[in-house]
């Protein structure tokens, strides 16, 4: 059986806090701890670290997605929003503090399972498509740097481009090193000869 979640709950309202922890309870999930103000909001986050954050505010305020942001909490961990009414210029905002799921017209106990497994899905989805982002991005990094040294070495040698890239590849081999590496060695030792 997996561990439960550890879910912060921010509720102003002693009751409503109660009634969510409940909910969660009954849903499985029993480590909740829950906070009565929204104010320093990511300094509690990164003391707590939750794996999870539920807000239930009647109408967020803007400084409450503001501490949302400073936190890096959406980043590091998916955050669920109950509000009792919709506001555009809000949810717009919600979504750019990064917030995994958003609902309107309230908490409802019969809602919050369903919630929790959408902005778990939702955070697990934009978690894996930031990852291959990045790996896209040190790839095109990468094959700048190999296009770039390939260069330097078709300059120096005079060779053609399938040779410049040959010789990287078998420097690579002998060295038990990343192609990337010793492109990146070949352009910074060509920039310091200039």
């Amino acid at each position: 059986m997996a561990e439960p979640l550890r879910i912060l709950v921010v509720q102003h309202d002693p009751a409503r806090a109660d009634m969510m922890t409940d909910a969660l309870r009954q849903a499985g999930e029993t480590d909740v701890m829950v906070v009565r103000s929204d104010s320093r909001l990511a300094s509690r986050i990164a003391q707590m670290r939750p794996d999870m954050v539920l807000i239930d505010l009647a109408n967020p305020s803007r400084d409450t997605l503001e501490e949302l942001t400073l936190a890096s909490a959406p980043i590091d961990r998916p955050v669920a929003m109950f509000v009792d009414r919709s506001d555009p210029a809000l949810t717009r905002a919600a979504v750019e503090a990064g917030v995994s799921a958003y609902a309107v017209d309230g908490l409802r106990p019969d809602r919050i399972r369903a919630v929790l497994d959408a902005a778990l899905a939702r955070f697990h989805m934009f978690q894996k498509m930031r990852t291959e982002l990045e790996a896209t991005r040190a790839a095109l990094e990468q094959r700048k740097i190999i296009d770039r040294a390939k260069g330097v070495l078709m300059r120096a040698r005079g060779i053609t481009e399938d040779e410049a890239y040959a010789l990287m590849r078998r420097a690579a081999m002998e060295k038990g090193r990343k192609i990337a590496d010793v492109a990146a060695a070949i352009v910074t030792a060509s920039e310091l000869l200039q």
